[in-house]
């Protein structure tokens, strides 16, 4: 029988994750579940690896639905990292996985983007911020409102964008995605001229080309918690909800209304599978229906 101190396990696991090459954001991700439950167990009088159960696994879960008011997208989200726990735990160790059968939970699906009006607001305060103070702020946060309504691009690969990535010529910009693959994607008329409109007010304004796209007044690459910072402000003066999530649902939402394909989608989300791309056609068929209604070819064929 296998005794294993579980905070020895977590941080053995960590390294693991470390050793092989995971992104940071995932490493936290995983630090930050991990670290909770094991404080959870530890209030539990739960020390080893062994007696971890179902039961204490699901207790937890409900512990952060009741008292932590965990939506059902983050329960689920807090599962998966146990799973993979106790999956390396089971791999390297033999022991038995309390986490396996754990199904998880059903969360209504629902995906939420921008109207033209929330849009207009949000480039219109900026706008205005331009001609009265704070101009560098304004200038760059307008620009990444832009970019990501632009390319649907995500959280991640926003504050990776370098001045290299960008090709104005051929109109495309090159991006580092999740799974630490570049991708390039093209770059709309208008999302061009206000990058290269960009590019030369940063040059003016740091007297040289910075090295990152967004950045901070002292040329500092944005973190992502930096983002978050800038969105969290505009929420209280919009009054909606802004994210990134948000800004690439709308992408997403767009391109297909315009009458783009799903496999063109994936392929400008970069999505592993098609299933994942799928899931917007699923909530907007109504209004995809109507797009087929009016520009499917038979409509100009007589038969």
């Amino acid at each position: 029988m296998v005794f294993l101190y579980l905070k020895f396990a977590l941080q053995n696991f960590i390294d693991d994750r470390e050793y092989r090459n995971l992104s940071i954001q995932s490493i936290k991700s995983y630090q930050g579940t991990l670290e909770e439950f094991n404080n959870y167990c530890n209030q539990q009088e739960v020390a080893n690896t062994k007696d971890i159960t179902p039961q204490l696994i699901k207790s937890y879960l409900l512990h952060c639905r009741h008292k932590r008011k965990n939506a059902p997208t983050s329960l689920n989200h807090k599962l998966h990292n146990l799973k993979i726990f106790f999956n390396y735990l089971q791999e390297e160790l033999e022991l038995n996985n309390p986490a396996k059968k754990i199904k998880y939970m059903k969360t209504n699906v629902r995906i939420d983007v921008y109207t033209d009006k929330q849009i207009s607001q949000m480039l219109a305060y900026y706008r205005k911020l331009k001609q009265i103070e704070k101009g560098f702020y304004a200038v760059r946060d307008y620009t990444i409102i832009l970019t990501l309504l632009g390319t649907g691009v995500r959280l991640g690969e926003l504050i990776n964008l370098k001045w290299d990535n960008a090709d104005f010529i051929n109109r495309t910009i090159t991006v580092y995605g999740k799974k630490r693959q570049d991708s390039s994607l093209p770059l709309a008329d208008k999302l061009t001229t206000e990058l290269s409109a960009y590019k030369s007010y940063c040059e003016q304004y740091f007297k040289h080309l910075p090295i990152y796209m967004f950045t901070s007044n002292k040329n500092k690459p944005l973190s992502t918690n930096a983002i978050k910072c800038i969105f969290k402000r505009l929420k209280k003066i919009m009054g909606f909800q802004v994210n990134c999530h948000r800004f690439r649902h709308t992408f997403a939402h767009r391109y297909l209304m315009a009458g783009g394909d799903v496999f063109s989608l994936q392929r400008m989300l970069r999505h592993s599978s098609l299933s994942t791309t799928q899931r917007y056609v699923a909530l907007w068929g109504t209004a995809l229906k109507e797009q087929n209604d009016k520009f499917n070819p038979l409509n100009d064929i007589d038969f």
